[in-house]
């Protein structure tokens, strides 16, 4: 059994190369070549903590894949070790046609990586070919895949990053500016109107209940990629924009069960489920077309679904293997 520790991750997948594969694994999902059953919920009452089970068979030209995701979100980490994460991660990949267990790697790199890379197959897909300025919002892990993913799939001039945490946002542009396809202009918005001014592309990494902008600061022709709204209470793109946007999701079913962003106005009335134009798998299918004019705003919303780890996984372990990463056990 091949062991990936969260650096072998980061060194196996390529951000352009995991956004193809979250391409193949939006396409698999809408094509119904894969099964995804719903993730099993396990509580730990002593900690207040939850650990999330996440299983996943995808059928792909590039051969088949199996894994499971397992999250653990323990609130009491930080406190109880000095830099111990709140959320910890692995992903545990078998072989497709034996069951055989041939890898274990660290998943919260993983999962930041293929966020990154979802929303980047995503603003490929919808994002106008002219964009040239990105405003992030959110300056944790996965603000930073997020920028990277935007950078590597469009020429981006100048990016602009917004947290609430000032200080947060600094050390994000000073570590981001200048990396790999990342352009050196990385500027902290003091405010989410700053951010949003000149902003092509948006991309939401939030934590928050409430809207993170006002609806009346985003440009026509903007695409907005929120992978921040992850359960019914949270929100963090303004309803009245997404009412006006073209909305696309990674999964029907599971955004419709998980994300604020959508559930609130279907709630207040705004609008109904039919306001969902399709899954990104359909786009990419080429079953239904994407944005519709250099005027339209499009809108992707992604909860993650656990296809996006097995072929995450699945290319990890392909790159591991060609570049000799990780440790050998015998299992």
């Amino acid at each position: 059994m091949l062991i990936l520790t969260a650096a072998d991750v980061r060194k196996a997948l390529p951000m352009k190369e995991t956004i193809n594969a979250m391409k193949r694994a939006y396409a698999s999902l809408s094509d119904g070549k894969a099964d995804v059953p719903l993730r099993t919920r396990l509580s730990v009452p002593p900690q207040d903590a939850v650990s999330l089970f996440m299983p996943a068979y995808v059928q792909s030209e590039d051969g088949d894949a199996l894994a499971i995701k397992v999250v653990s979100l323990f609130p009491k980490n930080p406190e109880r070790q000095r830099g111990l994460p709140l959320i910890q991660a692995a992903v545990l990949v078998l072989d497709a046609e034996t069951g055989q267990t041939i890898a274990l790697m660290e998943g919260s790199s993983l999962t930041a990586i293929r966020t990154g890379a979802g929303s980047g197959a995503a603003i490929d897909v919808l994002a106008r070919s002219d964009s040239k300025v990105v405003g992030v919002f959110g300056a944790g892990a996965q603000g930073r895949t997020q920028l990277e993913a935007a950078c590597s799939v469009r020429k981006i001039e100048e990016a602009w990053i917004f947290d609430t945490a000032i200080k947060r946002a600094e050390i994000f542009a000073q570590e981001m500016a200048g990396i790999g396809s990342i352009p050196k202009n990385v500027r902290v918005a003091r405010n989410p109107k700053q951010a949003l001014a000149e902003a092509d592309i948006v991309c939401t990494a939030t934590t928050s209940s409430r809207s993170v902008f006002a609806d009346a600061e985003v440009r026509p022709g903007t695409h907005i990629s929120a992978i921040g709204s992850y359960t019914p209470e949270m929100q963090e793109v303004p309803a009245e924009t997404i009412a006006r946007a073209l909305v696309v999701v990674d999964s029907r079913s599971a955004t419709l069960a998980e994300t604020g962003d959508l559930l609130k106005p279907m709630q207040g009335g705004l609008f109904g489920e039919e306001h969902i134009y399709g899954e990104l798998g359909e786009i990419v299918l080429g079953q239904k077309a994407g944005r519709g004019s250099p005027e339209q705003i499009t809108y992707f919303k992604s909860v993650g679904v656990a296809v996006q780890d097995a072929m995450a996984a699945q290319l990890a372990l392909q790159n591991a293997r060609k570049h000799k990463l990780g440790t050998d056990v015998k299992f």
